[in-house]
C-alpha cells in the first residue's frame, strides 16, 4: 500500500524548507549528466500526486493524472522547458481540472454524499508518532473543497496550499490575474465559513477520541452525547454499495444513536482501531472482524462537531480489511 507521506503537503512552517530541498535536489540532478528523466520526475512525483489528490480525492485518479503528466513530459523536448517543476505542476493541475470537470456528472448522480477516498496510516500503539499529513488534506478539508468549482478549487489550492503567485495561477486556469483573485477570494470565504472556530491540539484530539471510543464500545449514549455539540453533524458515504444515510444527520442524540445501534446489533463484535486518516487521528471500525468504515472527526471547543463516515467498499480497498491483516 502506498504510504500517505507521498501526498503530504508542506505545512506553513515547513513549506519553504521542503520546497528548497526539492529545488536543490533538482538543480543537482539537472546538472548531473548521469541523472535520468525518470530520476528527476521521481523527485517531483510526491508533489504532483499531492496536487492531483487534493483536486480529485481519489487515489487511482490522482495516480492516473500523474502518469499522464509523465507521458506528456517524456514526449516533450526538455530544452523547451524553462522550469521543470513549474511545467509539471501546470500540466498536472490542468489535467486534474479536466478530470474533475468530467467527473462532475458522475458525482451529481452519486448515491448519497461523496467523500474522498481516505489515505490511512495505521498505528495501533502510538498513532501520534506516525508520519502525519497536514490539515489541508483532511477529510473535513476535502469535504469543503467539494463545495468549490474546479477552477475555484485549483486557484485556491495553488494560492493557499502551494503558495503560487497569481501569474502562475492565471496561466494554469486560463483566466486573468484579476479573475483568479476573485476565484481565490470566493473560495477562501466559503472555506472559512465551515472551518472550526478553535484549533485543537493533537493530544486533546487524541484524548477526546479515546474517551469517545470507550463510550461507543460500551454503547453508552449519554456518554457519547456529552462529547458532542448539540448541533453535531454526521455525513456518511456508502456510494450505493452498502447501506448509508442519504441525508446529513444532525443532533447529538441522533448521531450517538447511530453508534449505539451498531453496537446493539453486533454486541461484543465491534472494534475500533486508531489510525491517521488524511493526516488526522480517526477511527477504523471493524464489525465481526471485517472493516466496516473509516471515520474522521472535527473537534471544536472540546466537542465533536462533525463526523465523516466512509463506508463505500471501493474507497476502503487499500486499508487492512480484517483485524488480523
Amino acid at each position: 500500500m502506498e504510504r500517505p507521506e507521498l501526498v503530504a503537503a508542506e505545512s506553513d512552517s515547513g513549506a519553504a524548507c521542503t520546497g528548497f530541498l526539492t529545488i536543490h535536489r533538482l538543480l543537482i540532478m539537472t546538472n548531473d549528466a548521469n541523472s535520468s528523466t525518470e530520476e528527476i520526475f521521481s523527485t517531483l512525483r510526491p508533489r504532483l500526486f499531492s496536487i492531483a489528490y487534493r483536486m480529485l480525492g481519489i487515489r487511482a485518479d490522482a495516480e492516473d493524472v500523474v502518469q499522464d503528466a509523465w507521458l506528456r513530459w517524456h514526449s516533450t523536448a526538455k530544452d523547451q522547458i524553462q522550469s521543470l517543476e513549474a511545467w509539471l505542476v501546470t500540466v498536472t493541475t490542468r489535467l486534474s481540472i479536466d478530470r474533475l470537470r468530467a467527473s462532475k456528472a458522475d458525482r451529481e448522480t452519486y448515491i448519497g454524499w461523496w467523500l474522498p477516498e481516505p489515505l490511512v496510516e495505521v498505528d495501533n500503539s502510538t498513532p501520534e508518532s506516525a508520519v502525519e499529513l497536514t490539515s489541508d488534506v483532511s477529510v473535513a478539508f476535502m469535504w469543503m473543497l467539494e463545495r468549490l468549482s474546479p477552477d475555484e478549487r485549483a486557484a485556491f489550492l495553488m494560492r493557499q496550499v502551494f503558495d503560487s503567485d497569481y501569474a502562475e495561477i492565471a496561466q494554469v486556469v486560463n483566466k486573468s490575474e484579476a479573475a483568479c483573485r476573485q476565484l481565490v477570494h470566493r473560495a477562501v470565504s466559503r472555506i472559512q465559513e465551515q472551518r472550526p472556530r478553535f484549533s485543537v491540539s493533537k493530544s486533546a484530539h487524541r484524548e477526546l477520541l479515546a474517551t469517545f471510543t470507550q463510550a461507543a464500545r460500551q454503547g453508552d449514549i449519554a456518554a457519547m452525547r456529552a462529547l458532542m455539540s448539540a448541533d453535531v453533524q454526521l455525513v456518511a458515504d456508502g456510494g450505493g454499495k452498502v447501506s448509508s444515510f442519504l441525508h446529513i444527520l444532525k443532533g447529538a442524540g441522533r448521531v450517538a444513536g447511530v453508534f449505539w445501534s451498531v453496537e446493539h446489533k453486533h454486541p461484543l463484535q465491534v472494534e475500533y482501531r486508531p489510525a491517521l486518516i488524511n493526516g488526522e487521528l480517526g477511527l477504523l471500525r471493524y464489525v465481526e472482524g471485517k472493516l466496516e468504515s473509516a471515520q474522521s472527526f472535527i473537534i471544536d471547543d472540546g466537542l465533536i462537531v462533525a463526523v465523516f463516515i466512509i463506508r463505500n467498499p471501493e474507497k476502503l480497498a487499500s486499508i487492512p480489511q480484517t483485524l488480523s491483516a
